[in-house]
């Protein structure tokens, strides 16, 4: 088993110790088997506005001789919220090194592509989203008191395009 493999055994096992389940980042392109791992996940919100159409037909109704409305629905618009990640604060710089790219202007060249897996306590995949165009527009760190024996958080909010839940590989 390479040093890779052997390292994100590692970090599941870690990971899976203190929670039901945990939220995996995997970016089309990365060198890295995986991203980030993430124990907290919100926003997917997935809506599609409603056009109402009002239209006029030469029917009649009742004593109205003008015509009869007729209200149709249909589909508009689809939006897709941004993602927000949190996880305890890691010394991994991946995410960091993103952020600062597309800080320096480098944000076409910097949106991705890529999934984010939802797994059980036992290892098997729960769910997978596939989103496309993302890039990160905020980051932060949670309130921290020294004294105290809360763990420091990092929170990133990624901006999607699309996501769209696939079957899961097992």
């Amino acid at each position: 088993m390479s040093t890779n493999q052997e390292q994100l055994k590692e970090n599941i096992a870690e990971i899976l110790t203190v929670s039901r389940f945990y939220v995996e980042l995997k970016l089309k392109g990365s060198s890295d088997s995986v991203d980030a791992y993430f124990m907290e996940c919100k926003g997917f919100k997935y809506t599609q506005n409603v056009i109402e159409i009002a239209e006029v037909f030469p029917q009649n109704w009742g004593e109205a001789t003008r015509g009869r409305v007729i209200r149709t629905k249909m589909p508009g618009n689809e939006k897709v919220n941004n993602i927000n990640l949190r996880r305890g604060l890691s010394s991994s710089m991946t995410l960091w090194n993103w952020i600062e790219e597309v800080q320096a202007g480098d944000w076409a060249e910097n949106c991705y592509d890529g999934s984010l897996t939802i797994y059980r306590q036992n290892a098997s995949e729960g769910a997978r989203f596939n989103f496309t165009g993302a890039w990160p527009i905020g980051y932060s760190i949670a309130d921290s008191v020294v004294s105290g024996s809360d763990l420091a958080f990092e929170e990133l909010e990624l901006a999607v395009e699309t996501f769209k839940r696939v079957p899961t590989a097992g």
